[in-house]
């Protein structure tokens, strides 16, 4: 679906300028998480258990972690990388 910017009568077409590596992606979403999303970054590059996340951030509203995968082009392997975050068994600090 195409973006428009509404600063200029007419409209004009946002041309989007793709990221040439994901960690550039990864770069740039992690320096503006708050605005975003408004979560807060807790680490980058998060490792457990053999896995590693490229994005652990933090939702204070639910109290949430939330974890973060980037991809330049669609790739079906993020559902199984989800499924083996789901099944990490995270210790809570009490």
């Amino acid at each position: 679906m195409p973006i428009y910017s509404s600063d200029k009568n007419p409209i004009t077409l946002i041309r989007e300028k793709p990221f040439k590596l994901e960690r550039d992606i990864q770069s740039f979403f992690e320096e503006n998480l708050g605005t975003i999303m408004s979560l807060q970054l807790v680490k980058s590059e998060f490792s457990i258990k053999n896995k590693r996340i490229d994005s652990l951030a933090f939702y204070i509203r639910s109290k949430a972690l939330i974890i973060i995968e980037y991809k330049r082009e669609k790739n079906i392997s993020v559902v199984d990388q989800g499924y083996a975050y789901l099944s990490l068994k995270i210790p809570s600090r009490r």
